[in-house]
């Protein structure tokens, strides 16, 4: 036993060895000129300036809506984790309830279509007989309890989560929800686009009850009972922009009040359903609330039936044969996003592994791709932008000092994740094994929402990361006050492990200026150093800050796609002040940097406030279909990849000096018109 051990220690290390110099070999040159189009002016649109021979050189391909920096890099780590779970599967040996056996069968089961194609619909039908069993309306919130349970969410959401003005402790907190579309204006608007989705909606709850057995007649009556609750769920939902409001958004109350306010729906016996007691909670949207209750009263039984069996279908159709699959999939694909063909199984199978076994999967991914010195390097860089941000709020002309010292109070406080969590989450209450890949899917999802249950009432970990460390992404969480950037986001273009400083600053810098400034957005500044929603701000510096805002946003306002349709500047606000706020930080730590270390001169040709810029816009490079840039633009709140670009760099004098811009170019903006908030 200790011979085999070491045998497969000794070929652990060389794997890993020989991945990071394989990794080192391949990283691609910080700035490629060949990515650049250096016939367009950066003067006229920055964003093609850098990014235009990439353009043309990657296509974009059926499987995509978008593909830009972010997907070539989920690319790689998909890549990656195909060879680790293929190493996993190997290890017939992995004794059962150990989180290589959990990946492994949740993985074979993912991938055995034989057997999925075979089974249809049947492993749901003890679940739709559950439902169909129902005959009194009093059953109906246990019966959502149950489904809630298993990661089907009908109605409301329900999860426990901070109390925005107590966060040392988790709150049960209610949301709207309950809706087929991903967003309520769809089943509201009229206009041209919008009434070709609602119409593709339709067939594809027709075509799912045709799926099921439903005659032609009864599948549209089952559509038609399925768009009425809906409908009135959207109409009584707050706006995109309404719930971007933390203090409209915060309504506490006890059961008692939630009983008042939505007599008709029974709170008892959905709490006990779902294995809880609570005396008091959040409710996001008491309005919603409301008309729980109502439509409870008001719709037949038999609606009901059809609701939750629609709700149980549809969230685990792309779990089920290859019709319901496909039928999921031209809907939330094709119309929704304009994604002409599906990813590889294998690639959509890992994506579902990850949300159900993310740290499980994690903590293999970062033992082989995830290098110590990247840390490092991160810590670093983290260091010179909370010292660059200091510098910036004690420069702020329209601050008071009493709000500076508030402002900076928050800076120092804030808590920093990089890679990946210090104790790995423990799955040993999560039973994965041989059988149909939905009800793995299930047992995921119970494992997930009864940790999330037992939370309630609990104190908080703040040891706990809300992304698993290969994700692509990073975050700001107001109510911990900490900014978290997994690993997998830590690779070219946004992390040159060996690239020069200015690249680094410009990429994954501005990435840790954007988190650290959500702390300082439009919502973000309404939480205090310790997390808690407080004002903290004088009258003032309030009105002064919002006066900045309203520059960005008017801005925004006025930023047009397709010829005729605009940004929402309400909705994407906290991104873009992110963004300006983000880059406008970063580029001051990298004159910190250059000031202690010396200018190096020119890198290929240019400056490194030259390659800081070019390595900004590098990470917004991406295609987008039509279909998906209309998604984008109305659900938000990220503007697309251009807007990112070009909405904000010409705000910044640091930009027009670099390049040695004037007033002739296109888009110049007079500073007396710019806008300049952090």
């Amino acid at each position: 036993m200790k011979t085999k051990t070491l045998k497969f220690t000794l070929m652990l290390i060389l794997t890993i060895a020989i991945a990071a110099c394989e990794q080192q070999a391949d990283t691609p040159a910080p700035i490629e000129r060949t990515h650049m189009d250096e016939n367009i002016s950066p003067a006229d649109d920055f964003f093609r300036y850098v990014n235009n021979g990439w353009l043309e050189a990657n296509p974009m391909t059926d499987e995509y809506s978008r593909y830009g920096a972010f997907e070539e890099v989920s690319k790689l780590n998909d890549q990656q984790l195909n060879e680790l779970i293929t190493t996993i599967q190997k290890d017939k040996v992995a004794p059962h309830g150990s989180n290589r056996q959990k990946i492994r069968d949740f993985f074979n089961s993912a991938m055995d279509t034989v057997s999925i194609e075979q089974a249809g619909f049947t492993p749901l039908i003890p679940f739709i007989e559950r439902i169909n069993a129902i005959d009194d309306k009093g059953e109906l919130p246990a019966e959502i309890g149950q489904l809630h349970a298993m990661g089907v969410r009908p109605l409301f959401g329900f999860f426990a989560a901070q109390d925005r003005k107590n966060v040392e402790m988790n709150i049960a907190s209610f949301s709207q929800g309950g809706l087929g579309m991903t967003d309520r204006d769809y089943y509201l608007r009229d206009d041209a686009r919008t009434v070709e989705i609602r119409t593709a909606y339709k067939d594809f709850v027709t075509k799912l009850f045709s799926l099921v057995g439903y005659p032609d007649d009864a599948a549209h009556a089952a559509m038609e009972a399925v768009m009425e609750i809906e409908t009135r769920l959207a109409a009584a939902s707050m706006t995109r922009v309404e719930l971007r409001n933390r203090e409209a958004t915060y309504n506490k109350m006890s059961m008692d009040e939630l009983r008042s306010l939505a007599p008709a729906f029974d709170w008892e016996v959905y709490t006990n359903a779902i294995g809880v007691q609570i005396d008091e909670l959040n409710v996001s949207q008491p309005v919603f609330a409301g008309e729980v209750s109502e439509l409870m009263e008001e719709f037949p039984l038999e609606h009901w039936r059809t609701y939750l069996k629609w709700n149980l279908l549809r969230s685990n159709a792309s779990y089920l044969s290859s019709e319901f699959d496909q039928a999921s999939f031209d809907f939330y694909g094709k119309v929704l996003r304009g994604t002409q063909a599906q990813r590889e199984r294998w690639k959509r199978a890992i994506s579902t592994l990850n949300s159900a076994l993310g740290e499980a999967v994690g903590e293999e991914y970062v033992a082989l791709y995830f290098p110590a010195e990247a840390k490092a390097r991160m810590e670093k860089l983290v260091d010179y932008l909370r010292v660059a941000f200091s510098q910036r709020i004690d420069k702020l002309e329209w601050m008071s000092d009493e709000t500076k010292e508030k402002a900076q109070e928050k800076l120092q406080t804030i808590n920093v994740k990089i890679g990946y969590p210090d104790t790995w989450r423990d799955y040993s209450m999560m039973e994965i094994k041989n059988q149909p890949y939905v009800l793995n899917s299930f047992e995921a999802n119970r494992f997930g929402f009864e940790r999330n249950m037992e939370k309630i009432g609990q104190p908080v970990d703040r040891n706990e990361w809300f992304m698993s460390p290969q994700t692509v992404n990073a975050y700001y969480s107001p109510t911990l006050n900490e900014i978290v950037f997994p690993a997998g986001i830590l690779q070219p273009p946004f992390f040159f492990m060996h690239g020069d400083d200015a690249v680094n600053f410009g990429a994954i810098g501005m990435v840790i200026g954007h988190e650290m400034t959500h702390g300082f957005d439009d919502q973000g500044r309404k939480f205090a150093a310790d997390g808690n929603m407080v004002d903290w701000w004088t009258a003032e510096d309030a009105e002064g800050f919002e006066a900045r805002a309203a520059v960005l946003r008017n801005q925004y306002d006025n930023y047009v796609f397709l010829d005729t349709v605009n940004l929402i500047g309400k909705l994407t606000i906290g991104e873009n002040i992110a963004d300006l706020g983000g880059l406008t930080i970063s580029y001051q730590a990298l004159q910190n940097k250059l000031e202690k270390d010396g200018h190096p001169g020119l890198i290929d040709g240019f400056t490194p406030e030259q390659r800081y810029f070019i390595a900004y816009a590098q990470v917004w490079r991406n295609h987008i279909r039509e279909q998906e840039l209309r998604r984008q633009i109305s659900e938000g709140p990220h503007p697309p990849g251009e807007a990112r670009v070009n909405g904000i760099v010409y705000n910044l004098q640091a930009f027009y000096d670099a390049f040695g811009l004037d007033a002739a170019g296109g888009r110049f903006i007079a500073p007396e018109d710019r806008a300049k908030i952090w």
